[in-house]
């Protein structure tokens, strides 16, 4: 499969300081969708932003597109304020929707050939199709592909015009777990050909295969980011001994996991029912985070301001 983008890695592809988004709030007051964030994505890099439902993804992500305009701060991506590029603009990014239109009498290839005619240098069609497994779907009509194949042309069409950004809403929604692996291989292979991606997603398994750096936001503010086996810091990353014995069962947590192991099996010499060694994974981190967060609750309410916008619908309805 051989998909070649044209970004030069180097540098940094967005950039967002400060970056703010205010919604009055019916009985009054504001809310923070998005709260003074600070982020920087790397040219070339997959990053995923993961978060709970309402934390702010969606509407930062809407601001990079150029879907919604910031009431604060400043966003660059390829060098660009999204909300007011010119139209060449459009052409440098993709975009694969959680929920995409519905074009159902087209069929694969028109959809795709049609899409492909908007853009200076798009893939072609018959490579994207084969990129995303739809061979042999190329004359079906859209209204007749299952969910998940209608998933895979969600994706087609999102890659079609060559981005050097790529926008991926909750991707694999609807994929069976072959068709999640096939759909990771070619992710990596629009990575490895330098296309930044920036993906959200709920599926933390997906995050930890896919992601060079992950960002957890969480009321509006980004609370954790790093490498998918280095986010949370060593505090949060503490193994788990568990065991059974002649007293009942009990459970250590020790950063020092084999030495506690030895003590109590007399160095190997008493066999321990249940005896196990648990290292936190992304998702115990990933709770552990937004549970912190949770615990001192989200920033207090302000006054409704000049920069205060009413709450309004995204692109596929209400969304984080």
């Amino acid at each position: 499969m051989n998909l070649p983008s044209g970004q030069r890695p180097g540098g940094d592809a967005i950039t967002v300081r400060n970056l703010v988004k205010n919604y009055r709030q019916p009985a009054g007051g504001t809310l923070a969708a998005v709260d003074r964030l600070q982020l920087t994505i790397r040219a070339g890099e997959t990053y995923a932003l993961l978060g709970p439902n309402g934390a702010g993804k969606s509407t930062t992500i809407e601001i990079l597109e150029g879907h919604r305009r910031p009431d604060g701060g400043e966003v660059r991506v390829l060098g660009t304020n999204p909300w007011k590029a010119p139209p060449a603009f459009r052409a440098r990014i993709g975009i694969v929707l959680q929920e995409a239109s519905d074009a159902g009498e087209l069929r694969v290839h028109e959809a795709l050939g049609s899409l492909a005619r908007c853009f200076p240098e798009p893939r072609p069609v018959a490579e994207v199709i084969a990129a995303v497994g739809l061979g042999g779907k190329e004359a079906a009509r859209i209204s007749t592909l299952s969910g998940g194949q209608r998933r895979r042309l969600d994706v087609a069409l999102g890659i079609i015009g060559r981005p050097e950004v790529l926008f991926l809403d909750e991707p694999t929604t609807g994929f069976d777990p072959a068709a999640r692996r096939q759909f990771w291989d070619l992710i990596r292979t629009l990575g490895s050909g330098g296309t930044t991606i920036v993906l959200t997603t709920h599926y933390l398994d997906e995050a930890e295969q896919l992601a060079d750096r992950i960002g957890v936001i969480n009321h509006g503010r980004l609370i954790a980011e790093g490498a998918p086996d280095q986010i949370g810091g060593s505090a949060l990353r503490i193994p788990r001994v568990r065991w059974r014995d002649s007293s009942g069962f009990h459970e250590q947590i020790t950063e020092h996991p084999a030495a506690l192991v030895s003590e109590i099996s007399g160095g190997g010499s008493r066999e321990l029912p249940e005896l196990s060694v648990i290292r936190p994974s992304l998702e115990d981190v990933y709770l552990q985070l937004i549970g912190s967060v949770e615990e001192a609750g989200p920033p207090p309410a302000e006054a409704a301001g000049p920069g205060a916008t009413a709450a309004e619908p995204s692109r596929e309805g209400v969304r984080s």
